[in-house]
C-alpha cells in the first residue's frame, strides 16, 4: 500500500469512526431526551380548572384560559379546563372540590378574598390605565400574602372591560335622572343592591342570564354590561327606541382565578398571576375592539357637573361599602393612591377619607 493509499485508509478510517461516535452520541442524547420527556410528562400534576363563559366551552373567557393551560404545563401542572354558563354553579362546585381552580367573575370572587374582590369598586379606577397599575402592583411578589385567604390563593386576575350603564332614554344622563327608573339588579350582588339605592331607582331582580333580556323587553329602563356583551346578547334592541350608554364606567370589570393552595405547587399562584400581567394588553385590544362594537350615537356624554355628581356618588358608596365590610379598605387605599398619580388635583389626593 502506497504512502497516499495508506493516508486515505487512514483519513476513511478516522471519518468511520467519527460517524459512528457521533451516531452513538446522537442515540444516546435521544434517549436521554425520550426517558426525559417520559419522566416529565408522568410528573405533570393533573388539576381541574373551572371557567365560567356565558357562550360556553368556544367562548372569549375559555379560549383565554387555552392559554393558561399552555403556560401550566412548564410549572408541572396538566390543566383540564371544564366550562360552565351558570357561574354560581361553577363557584359552588370550586367549592365542593369538585374543582381544583376556577375562573369567576369578581363578584363571585369576593367570597374567597375581599382584597382582590375590590378591585372593581364602583368609579374606583375611570381608565383601563389606572387598572393596569394596579394588577402590575398586585402580581408583584411583594403583594403575595394578600392573594391568599385561609384554602384559597388568587392566581390571576384579567381585564373583562368598563362596566357601562345602558338606559333606554338618553335622557337617563344624570344621577338625579335615576330616581324611580327600573334597573336591573342581580340581587346575590350586595355591592348593586347598594347602588340602586343610591341612585334612587326601583330594583327589579335579575342575574347573569336574565338582565339582557330584561332590558331589550323594556321591563327594565336601566341595566348594567361591558362592551364584550353588547352583540352576544343583541343590548341595542333595549336601545332602538332613543337609547344609549353613559360613557363614564360604572365600574372596571376583571375575571378572577382562585385556586385550593394545597393542590398545587410552591410557587404556582405567583408565576399564574405574572403570566395573566402578561396577557393585559391583549385583553384590552380585546375590550377596545368590542367597544367599536357600539354605534357612535349611542354613546352618552356626561357634562361636567353631572360627571362630579356621579363621582362623588361612587366615592360615598365605595365608602359605605367599605364601612359595611364589602370593600377591603387596603385595596381602596391603594386605587385611591393610583387615580392620584394620574391626577393629583383631585380633592381626595388631600382629604385621604379612603
Amino acid at each position: 500500500m502506497s504512502a497516499a493509499e495508506k493516508q486515505e485508509f487512514k483519513y476513511t478510517q478516522g471519518r468511520t469512526n467519527m460517524q459512528r461516535n457521533f451516531i452513538i452520541t446522537a442515540s444516546f442524547l435521544f434517549s436521554l431526551l425520550l426517558i426525559s420527556s417520559s419522566a416529565g410528562s408522568t410528573s405533570l400534576i393533573k388539576r381541574t380548572f373551572c371557567v365560567w363563559d356565558p357562550v360556553g366551552s368556544n367562548g372569549p373567557f375559555a379560549n383565554l384560559m387555552k392559554d393558561v393551560k399552555i403556560k401550566a404545563l412548564k410549572w408541572g401542572v396538566e390543566l383540564k379546563i371544564k366550562a360552565y354558563t351558570d357561574e354560581t354553579v361553577a363557584s359552588n362546585d370550586f367549592k365542593a372540590g369538585q374543582c381544583d381552580a376556577v375562573a369567576v367573575t369578581e363578584m363571585s370572587s369576593r367570597q374567597y378574598n375581599s382584597f382582590t374582590g375590590s378591585v372593581g369598586a364602583v368609579g374606583a379606577l375611570p381608565t383601563l390605565a389606572e387598572l393596569k397599575t394596579v394588577l402590575q402592583t398586585l402580581a408583584q411578589p411583594k403583594a403575595a400574602k394578600l392573594m391568599s385567604n385561609g384554602a384559597y390563593e388568587v392566581a390571576g386576575i384579567l381585564p373583562t372591560g368598563p362596566i357601562y350603564t345602558l338606559v333606554n332614554d338618553r335622557t337617563i344622563d344624570s344621577v338625579g335622572k335615576f330616581n324611580g327608573k327600573k334597573m336591573a339588579v342581580f340581587k346575590i350582588d350586595p355591592v348593586q343592591m347598594s347602588m340602586y339605592q343610591q341612585f334612587g331607582a326601583s330594583a327589579v331582580s335579575s342575574s347573569l342570564a336574565r338582565f339582557a333580556g330584561q332590558f331589550n323587553n323594556g321591563s327594565v329602563d336601566i341595566a348594567f354590561a361591558p362592551a364584550a356583551a353588547y352583540m352576544p346578547f343583541e343590548l341595542f334592541k333595549g336601545m332602538e327606541t332613543g337609547g344609549g350608554v353613559i360613557k363614564r364606567p360604572l365600574l372596571q370589570s376583571t375575571l378572577q382565578v382562585i385556586i385550593h393552595q394545597d393542590k398545587f405547587p410552591p410557587g404556582y399562584g405567583q408565576k399564574s398571576r405574572e403570566a395573566f400581567v402578561d396577557m393585559i394588553d391583549g385583553a384590552f385590544k380585546f375590550i377596545k375592539e368590542a367597544e367599536t362594537d357600539i354605534r357612535d350615537e349611542y354613546w352618552i356624554s356626561m357634562n361636567a357637573e353631572a360627571t362630579a355628581e356621579l363621582d362623588n356618588l361612587f366615592r360615598s358608596s365605595r365608602i359605605k361599602l367599605r364601612d359595611d365590610g364589602i370593600y377591603n379598605e387596603k385595596t381602596l387605599r391603594i386605587m385611591r393612591k393610583v387615580r392620584c398619580k394620574y391626577n393629583a388635583s383631585k380633592a381626595e389626593c388631600a382629604e385621604k377619607t379612603e
